[in-house]
């Protein structure tokens, strides 16, 4: 699979353009085509759609994305030493690559691609979650992506697909799913990566609903997740005091009990909950 492209390998690539992962921007290449390919597959048919990639590096993503048929692939990197390597994949695929050195927090893909549009990446570690965050709470929804295929650290894909009862249960999970559907398609050992990272990796799938799950203000949503998930192990009624001055009645008219926990409410329970607050303050 090394020739997918009529390209080197990618182990040829860096050494030719001496590309070290630096720990600094969060890197760990990929040097396997077999699974580089087999992520972009996760995604689906690309052939009808524009993809952002974050964080291409030397390219592997990038050229199953292509491979795999992407309309077109507009891929944002920091690191002005990949460029070289990225403008060679551009010039073997002409007119369906897009490179835009900069700051993916920074950049509107609407500029730059057409809908649909999804995102696949193996996002750097020091600003995945921060990314995922962001996709998930734009101004508007359904957002400008239909789907979302990133690649995280086990222990953060666990956190966005965990279920009430678990310890990876949390606020990250209540943010995608009350909005999205999300499941791990992929896992990949340390081994796969230059370097090797200390902990195991994941690829999540998040798939945009048209309209979340269930009615809340976003904001209040936000609000009463944070504040009872920042007391976990506290009894609602006291991780939430300060809310209001009725703490548990409006627990009570939500259908939960104020001894409950953060980690034992489903996602419906703290949707009615932020109605409940919103009832209250008008």
């Amino acid at each position: 699979m090394s020739q997918i492209d009529g390209l080197p390998p990618l182990r040829d690539v860096i050494a030719t353009y001496d590309l070290r992962a630096k720990k600094s921007l969060g890197q760990n290449f990929l040097l396997d085509l077999n699974l580089t390919a087999k992520i972009a597959r996760q995604a689906g048919d690309l052939s009808g759609s524009d993809v952002l990639e974050v964080g291409p590096g030397p390219g592997g993503l990038t050229r199953g994305l292509l491979a795999e048929g992407a309309r077109k692939v507009l891929a944002v990197e920091k690191d002005t030493r990949c460029l070289p390597v990225l403008a060679e994949i551009e010039a073997a695929y002409p007119g369906r690559l897009e490179v835009v050195n900069g700051d993916a927090l920074e950049i509107n893909p609407l500029d730059h691609l057409t809908p649909p549009i999804r995102v696949v990446a193996n996002l750097p570690y020091n600003v995945g979650t921060e990314l995922l965050i962001r996709w998930l709470t734009p101004k508007a929804w359904p957002p400008v992506w239909d789907s979302l295929t990133l690649m995280f650290q086990r222990e953060v894909a666990e956190r966005i697909v965990a279920t009430p009862g678990s310890k990876a249960y949390g606020r990250l999970a209540l943010l995608c799913q009350w909005r999205a559907d999300a499941r791990i398609v992929m896992e990949l050992a340390p081994e796969a990566f230059v370097p090797a990272p200390k902990v195991r990796s994941a690829v999540v799938h998040i798939t945009a609903l048209p309209e979340p799950r269930y009615p809340a203000d976003p904001k209040l949503l936000e609000q009463v997740v944070a504040k009872a998930f920042n007391q976990r192990r506290k009894m609602l009624r006291a991780a939430l005091k300060g809310l209001v001055p009725d703490t548990e009645d409006m627990l009570l008219e939500a259908g939960l009990t104020p001894t409950d926990r953060a980690e034992t409410i489903s996602l419906e329970g703290f949707c009615a909950l932020a109605r409940a607050l919103e009832a209250r303050r008008g």
